[in-house]
C-alpha cells in the first residue's frame, strides 16, 4: 500500500506536524497555568470583618494571605500559618483609627487593604 501524497505532503508528515503542535500547545498551558500565582500577585482575604463603630477597645482581624513573602499590619510584621491564614489583634485609638494590612511578594508586588475603625468611649452608668 503506498502512502497518501498530495503535492509532496504524506499524512504522516501531516500527522507528525499535529502531535508536535498539540505538545506544544499542552506545554505552554501547563507553564501558564502554574505562573498563575506568579501572574496574580499578593492577595489579602480578610474574615468576619469588624464594624466600622466599636465600642469594644480591641478587634481582632482575622484572614488569609496567599503569595506572600511580607505581611504587616499597620507597618508591623505579622504571621501566617502554614496555610497562609492570619490572626492579629488591634487596639483602638479613642476615637479614629486606621488598620492597613499590607501584603508584598518576592518580586517587590504589594497590595493592601485598609479598614477604618471610630472607637466610642461607653458612657459610665
Amino acid at each position: 500500500m503506498s502512502p497518501i501524497i498530495y503535492r509532496g505532503i504524506t499524512l504522516r508528515n501531516i500527522l507528525y506536524y499535529v502531535s508536535i503542535l498539540i505538545v506544544s500547545c499542552l506545554f505552554i498551558g501547563y507553564a501558564v497555568f502554574q505562573a498563575r500565582f506568579l501572574l496574580v500577585g499578593p492577595v489579602i482575604t480578610l474574615e468576619n470583618i469588624p464594624d466600622t463603630i466599636q465600642v469594644e477597645r480591641v478587634v481582632t482581624l482575622q484572614g488569609s494571605a496567599e503569595n506572600i513573602a511580607f505581611l504587616s499590619l499597620n507597618g508591623r510584621q505579622i504571621y501566617t500559618d502554614k496555610k497562609g491564614y492570619f490572626q492579629e489583634t488591634l487596639v483602638l485609638e479613642n476615637g479614629y483609627t486606621v488598620a492597613t494590612v499590607q501584603a508584598q511578594d518576592r518580586y517587590g508586588r504589594s497590595s493592601s487593604y485598609t479598614k477604618e475603625f471610630v472607637y466610642i468611649i461607653p458612657e459610665a452608668k
